[in-house]
């Protein structure tokens, strides 16, 4: 019988939360990706009256904490999660609706806007509770 050898990192952050330079990497992965979608949304000549309309409309998905925490975080991951407008996207082009192109760049935008600015996707204990961390009063 083998044993896999492990190697236990001292850890500042809970089990499942991103700490120190992979946070610092996450944070800057969502920084390209909102550039990347800003890049393409400027390219596609959609309207920026658009972008700004739709830009904050994922964070509704807030509304589901009315329903207690595991609601709200189930709820919120779905609209911050890059499978949504990738799916959009991909349906958009197939269909050539530039509209739906344009509204999966917004979407895609604003996800990675969150995650440069320290917000990640929700655990179901609290809304503050993130893979990259907590967020608010207790943390950053």
């Amino acid at each position: 019988m083998t044993h896999a050898m492990t190697i236990d990192l001292p850890r500042s952050e809970p089990a499942g939360v991103a700490g120190g330079a992979v946070r610092g990497l996450l944070r800057l992965e969502g920084l390209a990706a909102a550039a990347g979608a800003v890049a393409l949304y400027a390219h596609e000549g959609s309207s920026w009256r658009l972008f700004a309309l739709l830009f904050l409309v994922p964070d509704l998905a807030m509304l589901g904490y009315l329903a207690g925490p595991k609601v709200g975080a189930a709820v919120y991951n779905a609209l911050h999660i890059y499978v949504g407008p990738a799916l959009l996207a991909a349906c958009g082009l197939g269909l050539a609706s530039e509209t739906a192109v344009s509204i999966a760049l917004v979407w895609a935008a604003h996800i990675g806007f969150d995650r440069a600015l320290g917000y990640g996707l929700k655990y179901p204990t609290a809304f503050g509770d993130t893979h990259l961390g907590r967020v608010g009063r207790n943390g950053r």
